[in-house]
């Protein structure tokens, strides 16, 4: 038996341009950032030839092939593994549709149990491309590569996306009281709004090619963010936020709504310098920078909504149990 743990993550500046029809031309970059929420894979092998699978559903099939859940398909197809196999995900939080890549968490911690339970070891960079390949690729979601990267690899990561489709991770050095007073300034509040994010990726990846200048903006904030960390500069992130999320509003019509827009108004009036959806938008989690002294107005403001507690994880995906 084989139980990865993978990491959700925040998206802080740079989400959209991790699309290779602007990183091809253009600079992508982001800044994201994993938290000790997460997705648990269990692998085991079975005594019998069957494909047992608990998720959302259950599924007892005979064949890689008769499966239904596309990313176990995919991945079981991509390792080479065919019967005899019971898969169990479990999510520290409702998953789907969480802005917080679940999707692409799923697959990299899918991975890493799957080749585990082969016996061979496998890269933080390895299982990121393949995750890449398994969902672009292979199932042909309209989706970027940050998410693969930043759950594989954990921690705050500056992450570049090539034009020659290679992909660099660089550890911004934050001693642990630095990624604590981030930490303690940035609030998530769930807008209780579940979307499935590929339908507004979809539209934003049509967009792109009428919408490289705002991609240009939301890419040139991680240098400016990157900046800001390194002179210990936290309070300059709520800025960015606002600069990002007004540039991310107009790469889709489906990113906000009523119901966001009117959080947002509340978070801003009452001591938040910015904010952002946590993902691809229209629902999900709203990721407001609040100073301390604002700390106490700000929350009793939005007393409405869910906050979610949550402190950054260091490492990417891990096995914590691997037993013959």
């Amino acid at each position: 038996m084989v139980v990865s743990q993978t990491p959700l993550r925040l998206s802080f500046v740079g989400g959209g341009t991790d699309f290779a029809s602007f990183y091809k031309a253009h600079k992508g970059q982001v800044i994201s950032a994993t938290i000790d929420k997460y997705i648990y894979v269990i692998v085991k092998k079975r005594f019998d030839d069957l494909i047992v699978l608990h998720y959302t559903e259950n599924e007892i099939v005979e064949n890689v092939a008769d499966i239904k859940h596309d990313i176990i398909k995919a991945a079981l197809q991509h390792v080479g593994i065919q019967k005899g196999i019971e898969i169990i995900t479990l999510a520290d939080i409702t998953a789907k549709g969480s802005g917080l890549g679940s999707s692409s968490v799923l697959t990299v911690g899918l991975l890493n149990a799957l080749y585990h339970f082969k016996g061979m070891q496998v890269s933080s960079e390895q299982i990121a491309n393949e995750a890449c390949i398994i969902e672009i690729d292979m199932l042909k979601k309209p989706i970027g590569k940050q998410d693969q990267y930043i759950a594989a690899y954990g921690g705050i990561k500056k992450i570049e996306f090539n034009a020659d489709h290679s992909v660099t991770v660089t550890d911004l050095s934050l001693s642990d009281s630095d990624k604590n007073k981030l930490q303690a300034s940035i609030i998530l509040h769930n807008t209780s709004v579940m979307r499935k994010a590929e339908s507004v990726l979809e539209e934003q990846s049509n967009n792109i090619a009428h919408k490289i200048e705002e991609l240009k903006t939301i890419a040139g904030l991680v240098n400016e963010l990157e900046t800001a960390f390194n002179n210990k500069q936290f309070e300059v992130l709520g800025n960015l936020l606002a600069i990002n999320w007004e540039n991310k509003k107009k790469l889709a019509s489906a990113v906000s709504n009523p119901h966001i827009n009117e959080m947002v108004a509340v978070a801003l009036a009452n001591g938040a310098t910015g904010c952002k959806i946590a993902g691809a938008g229209g629902g999900g989690f709203l990721m407001s920078y609040v100073p301390l002294q604002q700390q106490e107005n700000f929350r009793t403001a939005m007393s409405a909504y869910k906050e979610l507690s949550y402190t950054f994880d260091p490492a990417g995906s891990r096995i914590l149990l691997n037993v013959k």
